[in-house]
């Protein structure tokens, strides 16, 4: 028995947006009393460094965090961890598929500072939808009570913006964050990326909080955009080769031997947790059409 056997959830077409055909997650997978954020931006951004190094930074806090990474390379969460740890599909696959047989440490696994970390993993490539995976993960931790405990929920998301996987976690989020660089490639996903969870937003709960400067010594681009668009920039992670050997030592910075510059890091992680925990006002932007984004950035 695959993934594939398994009875898919309903399509919803045309609810989210024009033309929509996205999976649409079974209602008793509902996410509650955690705060829920869901991170996106282009591939390659740094999406799972800012997730595990925001949940790093909620940890510090006395959250009780989980990451849950919603990529089919695994990675989101190894730097919690220090390994790539099992996805739920290698999981299910161990006990073909009869989810009843699982133990919550089997999927879930402890990272730095208490953040339990799960990879829900994906079907291969071409095999399946990677929504229905986010779905099915969800759905595991809510019958093993693994989300009643828990006081933020922090989905790190694969880039990819027409995927499924790419849309479930909005089902589930209160806010969607997106980091970008400071370039137009960064900002012009960014742009799609907000007019998919407005999308999502006529029917679920899901806002924009807004976006993180990621990898970028400048923001004056990222700034422009926003003031045109309507959005707001709420933190800013100057591109440090600090942040790039963490990654090769497999930390968060808050486990790397401290300098001025990772000092400086890590305080904006956790002004950027005090911000999201303290409630961000619900952002609307407009985003630009490809021609206007052209227009908009850079130099003549």
């Amino acid at each position: 028995m695959s993934p594939l056997d398994v009875k898919s959830p309903p399509i919803l077409r045309g609810q989210d947006g024009e033309g929509s055909v996205q999976v649409h997650q079974d209602a008793s997978a509902k996410i509650e009393g955690a705060k829920v954020f869901s991170v996106y931006g282009k591939g390659g951004i740094g999406k799972s460094t800012t997730s595990s190094n925001l949940s790093a930074a909620f940890s510090t806090m006395g959250k009780r965090v989980l990451q849950i990474g919603c990529d089919p390379k695994h990675d989101s969460t190894f730097t919690l961890t220090g390994s790539l740890v099992p996805t739920v599909i290698d999981t299910l696959k161990e006990v073909d598929f009869h989810a009843e047989e699982l133990r919550p440490e089997d999927f879930v696994h402890e990272g730095w500072g208490g953040v339990m970390c799960v990879e829900a993993g994906g079907p291969p490539a071409g095999t399946g939808c990677g929504g229905y995976v986010v779905g099915q993960t969800v759905k595991l931790l809510k019958q093993h009570h693994l989300l009643e405990d828990t006081d933020v929920v922090i989905f790190d998301v694969l880039g990819d913006v027409v995927c499924g996987g790419f849309a479930a976690p909005l089902q589930h989020a209160d806010r969607a964050l997106i980091v970008t660089a400071n370039d137009f490639d960064s900002i012009y996903a960014m742009n799609r990326i907000i007019a998919a969870v407005q999308a999502k937003s006529n029917n679920y709960k899901v806002r924009l909080a807004g976006c993180v400067a990621n990898r970028s010594k400048d923001t004056d681009e990222v700034d422009r955009y926003c003031k045109t668009v309507g959005f707001n920039r709420i933190a800013h992670m100057p591109d440090l080769d600090a942040i790039r050997r963490s990654r090769l030592k497999k930390k968060t910075l808050f486990e790397m031997e401290a300098d001025d510059d990772i000092l400086a890091v890590r305080e904006e992680y956790v002004r950027l947790a005090q911000t999201l925990w303290n409630g961000t006002d619900p952002l609307a932007p407009a985003p630009l059409p490809d021609r206007e984004i052209f227009e908009l950035l850079g130099f003549d």
